[in-house]
């Protein structure tokens, strides 16, 4: 059985830094295309991060070069460190498992995640 757990959130003010964790049981994270999404409250999940089983990173603008995907394959463990926090950044950040190893940005088939971290960004 897969299965995804989150962790790592709280509250950091603006400029800060958090680094999620999401620990993977059922399969091996280093075999799969995984991803970081985020959903704050009223809106839809928004992609943030991903890596394939090749290792090559994929970000949107709109974290580009604040947040850094990476795993240990031997923890089974994907990570998400995400620096310079923004208010704007405050949401609920889920890990996924893609069905295939190799990454595809067009996919947005996010059922396959955890429960969840709350990452507030406030002052």
């Amino acid at each position: 059985e897969v299965q995804l757990v989150e962790s790592g959130g709280g509250l950091v003010q603006p400029g800060g830094s958090l680094r999620l964790s999401c620990a993977a049981s059922g399969f091996t994270v280093g075999n799969y295309a995984m991803s970081w999404v985020r959903q704050a409250p009223g809106k839809g999940p928004e992609w943030v991060s991903g890596v394939g089983s090749d290792g090559n990173t994929h970000y949107p603008d709109s974290v580009k070069g604040r947040f850094t995907i990476s795993r240990d394959n031997a923890k089974n463990t994907l990570y998400l460190q995400m620096n310079n926090l923004e208010p704007e950044d405050t949401a609920v950040y889920y890990c996924v498992k893609h069905i295939g190893s190799v990454f595809n940005p067009r996919d947005r088939n996010y059922s396959n995640r955890g429960q969840g971290t709350q990452v507030t960004v406030s002052s």
